[in-house]
Formats: structure tokens, sequence, C-alpha cells
């Protein structure tokens, strides 16, 4: 290897690597009985490590998406207060005047919160006429009823609402104690 050297003269001044020309230290040649089973081990672990690095892939991808479907979770559930709210001003609307400009306006508001809330998988929890099921209902009080079964909900008080498939928020509802005890002469026992 030569290189130019900057001065008065234009000559190149070789510089020498050291160990350039030298000879490195002897290659022995292995018998190759040996040298398959050292390649057959490093294609394994070559193959092990791709194998794992697509299921780390696929994990990521898997959180990521699961990440994103609850990212929203927190807002959407300091939001549901603010819709209870506006439901009772728009069931107030309608006691004063169903036909009104305003209480019509209200309407495609609320229209356009179901469809929003919808539209990010939020979905309301059924309660009336439904049996009672602690893992989605929350019950305020009990009362006894003469037409609905022990365990099923006559109302509910405050709506509930499910993201994809986790509760966002337990509906509250009134339930069924079934009809009232009576003795001989029909008079409620109790």
């Amino acid at each position: 290897m030569s290189e130019k050297v900057s001065g008065d003269t234009d000559a190149e001044v070789p510089i020498e690597n050291p160990g350039e020309n030298q000879a490195g230290p002897a290659v022995t040649a292995e018998p190759e009985e040996s040298i398959e089973p050292d390649a057959a081990h490093w294609k394994d672990v070559a193959a092990r490590n791709q194998a794992e690095l697509d299921n780390y892939r696929k994990r990521m991808a898997r959180e990521k998406t699961e990440q994103s479907k609850w990212a929203n979770a927190n807002l959407l559930g300091e939001l549901l207060p603010v819709i209870d709210s506006f439901q009772m001003g728009l069931d107030a609307a309608r006691l004063d005047d169903e036909d009104s400009v305003i209480t019509r306006g209200m309407e495609m508001v609320q229209r356009q919160l179901d469809e929003f809330l919808s539209s990010q998988g939020v979905v309301e929890v059924p309660a009336t006429g439904e049996s009672f099921n602690p893992n989605q209902h929350e019950a305020i009080s009990q009362e006894h009823h003469a037409e609905v079964a022990e365990g099923v909900i006559i109302s509910q008080v405050r709506r509930g609402f499910r993201l994809h498939d986790r509760l966002l928020r337990a509906s509250n509802v009134i339930v069924s104690k079934g009809p009232p005890n009576t003795d001989e002469s029909g008079q409620p026992t109790g």
C-alpha cells in the first residue's frame, strides 16, 4: 500500500501495514466428521433464534393491537357521567315539550353520541327485564313486584356500558324480590 505525502516532492512513499504481508496463524484442516456436528448445532441455533424472533414480532403486534383497543378506556369512562347528565336534560326537555326545536336538537346530539360510542366499541349493558348478573349489574335496591320474578331487573337507574369485552361501568338497577308474601286474607306480611 502506498500513500502520497505532501511536501516538496510528489513521490509516493510506501507505508507498511504491520502484518499485511506476514503469514497468519497456520490453518489446520479439521476432519469432516467434527465439522458436521458443529454445523448442525449452529443451524439449529439459527433456526431457534429465527423462531424466537418471529414469535417476538407476533407478540408485539398482538400487544400493539390490544393497547390500541383499550387506549381510550379511561377517556370513555370519564365521558359517561357527562352523557348521563345530557340524557337527564333530554328527558326533562321531553317532559316540557316533546316537539320543541330544542328537544329535537338534543335528540340529534344524543344520536351522535350513541354513534360515537358505538364506533369506539362501546355497547350498553342490557338491564330491564334481564336476570340480575353481578358481573354486569349493580343492585341499588330490591323491591317486591307482583308481575316480575325474583332476581329479574325491574328498572335501570343508570345505564352501564362495556368496551369490547370489558365492563366500563355496571348498570345501577332495581331487582325484583318476587311477589310479596301475603297471608290468608291477601294482606302483605312483613
